[in-house]
C-alpha cells in the first residue's frame, strides 16, 4: 500500500446543512443539489459528505454517538490567515473549540467543529514546509 490518503469521507446528519457549511468557508463542489454524496476537491485528495448511517453500514461500523477520535486539519502559512480562517468558521455557523494562539510545539492555532461536530485543526507551523498548491512537507 503506498504511503498516501485519497479520500475522507465525513458522515453527516444532514446533508445539505454540512454542504451549506463547506460552502461557505469558501469550498467548491461539482455535486447537483440533490445528489446524495458531495465531493470537493482537495489538492491531490477528496473530502466527501455522505449521511452518516449509510456511511457507518457501507464501513461495516456501529454509528455512535461520540467523538471517533480524528481530528483533520488544515495548514496555513501565517498566524493571520489562522485568525482569518477560524472568523469564517465562526460566521458559516461553526463552534470554536480553541481560539487561535500559540501552541506549545511553537506554531499557532485554533480548533473549529462543523455541524455535524468534526473537529478542523487551522494551523500555522513554522517548523515545516508549506507548499504553493497546499501540501505539507514534513522537516528533516
Amino acid at each position: 500500500m503506498e504511503q498516501r490518503l485519497s479520500v475522507i469521507t465525513l458522515g453527516t446528519s444532514d446533508l445539505r446543512r454540512a454542504r451549506a457549511f463547506y460552502e461557505d468557508l469558501g469550498w467548491r463542489s461539482r455535486a447537483a443539489e440533490d445528489d446524495d454524496v458531495v465531493f470537493f476537491q482537495i489538492g491531490g485528495s477528496v473530502l466527501s459528505l455522505w449521511d452518516r448511517a449509510r456511511l457507518a453500514k457501507d464501513s461495516g461500523v456501529e454509528p455512535g454517538s461520540g467523538w471517533g477520535g480524528v481530528t483533520l486539519a488544515h495548514n496555513v502559512g501565517s498566524a493571520g490567515e489562522v485568525d482569518e480562517i477560524i472568523a469564517q468558521a465562526r460566521g458559516a455557523g461553526g463552534t470554536i473549540a480553541r481560539e487561535p494562539g500559540e501552541t506549545f510545539w511553537g506554531g499557532y492555532s485554533g480548533v473549529f467543529v462543523d455541524p455535524d461536530g468534526h473537529p478542523w485543526e487551522v494551523a500555522h507551523n513554522p517548523h515545516w514546509t508549506l507548499r504553493e498548491d497546499g501540501g505539507v512537507v514534513l522537516a528533516g
